[in-house]
């Protein structure tokens, strides 16, 4: 079959790689009709994520047709269309009997590695490094879905690919990411990115109440789709003082909440801080640019909430632990618990709260996935969110 694998920093190849086969009584085959390609996909793409091998294959966001079931899978058979939750879970675990997938206990067979990392390890994530499991992704034309009677969610024909496509990983993400915030009715709820997880961030915080969304970018053309499909206020960070700006738009107090969207590639707008993370992390004395968390954490108000879904894979520098400690400040974090979320968020797009499709820009054949990657990684042409179908 083809796949995309990844070939060494900024390279990426679609290639012949052998077809999956059940390994497990609780595996499925699953051909892939749609794929995306994430942001998080671009620190592997970027050579920020260790552990990645060359040929390993990329995707963490796919759903397709069962193709083929292990004797333990009863619930699915071949022909029923799925969408697979990026995180693998075994769903009898204690994380899992907590609904707290993306900690799962059973599916990371490279445990000890991660605990090295992490000092406890998290659940096996699709295409995502051999710390993290070492499966093979979803950005192909077949994958295998270990715990395929647990994870893949069954959607009916009446809904297209592209509506359904992102209960996968990223709108979870962002409802989760809302969801930390603890909304109240009146609440003002800052989102820094204004990629996709961040739009659906802002998306999420309207349906649970937030009076006020504020959206904090420098891509105009981001700022733009989310200011006309929301409402939401937007904020260009090179163009105003975030904290100013923050604190003008909240009489002084700043936001009730604040989620960071963006994670270990932030960006800053003046130069000498952002010059010192790009050197610690290309030096690897930090292996994260934690920009928009510092801002996140300085600019909430007191007692307020902190909601991280950004992706981080290890240590950041100058976090400002006196001013969350001080200011009564709580964090919250987390890789998805997808699996708790995707029964929820397909109702709500049955019933036409929301739409998941307005964050597609680009769409395109496997074949063209490294031009994918280059138009994402560069944000050419407006490129906010690429689909692929192999």
């Amino acid at each position: 079959m083809k796949a995309n694998c990844w070939m060494g920093r900024n390279s990426v190849e679609v290639t012949e790689v052998p077809d999956p086969k059940i390994l497990n009584s609780r595996d499925a085959i699953v051909r892939i009709t749609s794929a995306a390609i994430c942001g998080s996909d671009l620190h592997m793409y970027d050579g920020y994520i260790p552990t990645m091998k060359k040929g390993d294959i990329l995707g963490h966001e796919f759903m397709g047709e069962v193709v083929e079931v292990g004797p333990e899978v009863t619930d699915l058979r071949p022909g029923d269309r799925v969408v697979v939750p990026f995180p693998i879970a075994c769903g009898r675990c204690w994380a899992c009997e907590h609904e707290l997938y993306s900690v799962c206990e059973n599916s990371n067979p490279n445990a000890g590695l991660a605990e090295k990392f992490m000092g406890h390890s998290p659940a096996g994530i699709f295409g995502y490094s051999h710390m993290l499991g070492g499966y093979a992704g979803g950005q192909a034309e077949y994958a295998r879905v270990p715990f395929a009677d647990f994870g893949p969610l069954k959607v009916d024909g009446d809904l297209s690919d592209e509506q359904v496509l992102f209960l996968s990983d990223i709108l979870p993400t962002g409802y989760m990411a809302a969801e930390m915030c603890d909304i109240s009715p009146g609440d003002v709820v800052a989102v820094w990115g204004a990629g996709p997880v961040g739009q659906f961030a802002v998306v999420s915080a309207y349906l649970l109440g937030a009076e006020q969304v504020i959206c904090i970018d420098r891509f105009s053309y981001r700022l733009r789709r989310i200011h006309e499909h929301t409402g939401a206020e937007i904020v260009d960070y090179e163009e105003v003082d975030v904290m100013e700006a923050l604190k003008e738009m909240t009489a002084g107090r700043g936001p009730d909440a604040c989620i960071d969207a963006v994670g270990m590639e932030a960006h800053h707008p003046t130069g000498p801080i952002h010059a010192y993370d790009r050197a610690k992390q290309a030096t690897r004395m930090e292996t994260d640019r934690p920009h928009a968390l510092r801002e996140a954490i300085m600019a909430c108000r007191n007692g307020g909430i902190v909601s991280s879904v950004g992706g981080y894979g290890g240590f950041v520098d100058k976090f400002p632990m006196g001013s969350f400690m001080n200011r009564s400040l709580t964090m919250r974090s987390a890789q998805c618990h997808v699996q708790r979320y995707m029964r929820p968020l397909l109702e709500r797009i049955r019933r036409g709260d929301l739409d998941p499709t307005f964050v597609i820009s680009h769409r395109m054949p496997l074949e063209e996935a490294p031009q994918g990657f280059e138009l994402f990684k560069s944000k050419r042409d407006e490129c906010n969110k690429v689909v692929l179908t192999p």
